[in-house]
Parts: structure tokens; C-alpha cells; sequence
């Protein structure tokens, strides 16, 4: 948004912003009708409510976990909502300001709920060791927006490739630079869901004591250490 606001003219390529438009960055995401075009990293959210739904079967409440200071964030809890109703499955929002709230809200979360979810949320990403820690103690399943998060602790994830990401938004910038493209009228770029990866940490699986061997079977990887 900074960068945004400091030209009209140099064209800017973003990656791994949920929704240009929703944030202020575009007029429409399909036309950005500005010097500003990229990437999304929107989250499959409704097949990770279905992930949550096939791996915890008897969950009731799922815990929804963001920091309120980001915009993206309170764009996939919306989704997670709408489709949490839509399975019949009860949810209450869990929020933090900063890192140093993490560990005091989940702690409060256990035997509040069955299972957490959080989307690809700055704060709780960094400070997701500290969420495992405390979920995975009190054996509290975690279901995360991306593959990183999994890595350090969380148990699984339908996951934007960022790799490949980045490589489109690169992409982008090839086609600006060489090519003359005007950024104004380059949709921005997103991944289907049969472009994600579907990943989880054996490990956490282990601790928490959640069978994950149908993740194996769809050919789901394994992120633990």
C-alpha cells in the first residue's frame, strides 16, 4: 500500500497478497485499471473446511485464529465462517493485536474448542512454534493456511504453492518488461485448488494422537522434520 501510494507510473508486481481489490490495491482484481497487477495467494479455504471435516469428524467447535491487524486475514476467516455454516459446524473468532498474545489466546482456546484453524496470517505464522506448542500439548489439532506453517507444528494443509507463485509473479513482470504489457489490464493471478499441495506433519499427528494415513493414501506429504 506504501509503495502504492508512492507512484502512479512504475509499474509494481505484488505476490502473496489474499485480495488486491479487498485491500485497496486495485479497482477489480479481473481489471486492475492501476500501474499495479500480481499474484494472489487467496487459500483454498473451503477445501481446507473440508480437510478439517475429513480428518476430525467429530469436531464441533473450531476455533478461528488471526490477528486483527491484518486485512487478509479477516477475508478467509469470513470464508472459513460461511462455509463452517454451510457443514453445520460451530466456530468462534480468537483474535491477537501482536506476537506477544499468541501464547495467552490459545492457551485459552483449549476445552473451548475442538480443533483450530488459522489462514495465512503474518503473526501467527511467525509465531507458530508457539502455537503448536501449546495445541499440541493439550493434544488440540491445528489446521493451517499453508505449508509453512505445518512445517513448524500445525497438522495439515490444503497449501498455495509460493514457490510457484512467486515464479508467475516473475512471470508477469518478464511479460511488463519486455513486452510492453500494461499492468492495468493483467488480472491478477491465483491457483486453483488442484494446484495446491496437500501436506501434513506426521510428527504433530503422532503427538496429538489424529490418524492422518488418508492424507498418505491421497498422496498428501509429509512436512515433518
Amino acid at each position: 500500500q506504501a509503495v502504492a501510494g508512492a507512484t502512479s507510473d512504475i509499474p509494481i508486481i505484488g505476490t502473496a497478497i489474499t485480495d488486491f481489490a479487498e485491500s485497496g490495491l486495485v479497482d477489480d482484481n479481473d481489471a486492475p485499471g492501476v500501474n499495479l497487477t500480481g499474484t494472489s495467494d487467496m487459500n483454498p479455504v473451503a477445501d481446507q473446511m473440508d480437510l478439517l471435516q475429513q480428518l476430525l469428524p467429530d469436531a464441533k467447535t473450531v476455533g478461528l485464529l488471526f490477528c486483527t491487524a491484518e486485512a487478509n486475514s479477516e477475508i478467509q476467516i469470513q470464508m472459513a465462517e460461511e462455509e463452517l455454516d454451510k457443514l453445520g459446524i460451530a466456530h468462534e473468532r480468537f483474535t491477537v493485536s501482536s506476537s506477544n498474545e499468541i501464547q495467552q489466546v490459545v492457551e485459552s482456546m483449549v476445552g473451548q474448542v475442538d480443533v483450530i484453524y488459522t489462514p495465512t496470517d503474518n503473526t501467527i505464522a511467525a509465531g507458530m512454534t508457539t502455537v503448536a506448542m501449546v495445541a499440541n500439548e493439550n493434544k488440540l489439532p491445528t489446521i493451517c493456511g499453508e505449508v509453512g506453517m505445518v512445517e513448524n507444528g500445525g497438522l495439515a494443509s490444503i497449501s498455495i504453492n509460493y514457490e510457484e507463485l512467486g515464479y508467475r509473479a516473475g512471470e508477469m513482470a518478464v511479460e511488463i518488461l519486455t513486452e510492453g504489457a500494461d499492468p492495468a489490464e493483467m488480472p491478477i493471478g491465483t491457483m486453483g485448488s488442484d494446484e495446491c499441495d496437500l501436506v501434513y506433519n506426521q510428527e504433530t499427528a503422532d503427538e496429538i494422537g489424529v490418524d492422518v494415513s488418508m492424507l498418505a493414501d491421497e498422496g498428501g506429504t509429509d512436512v515433518s522434520a
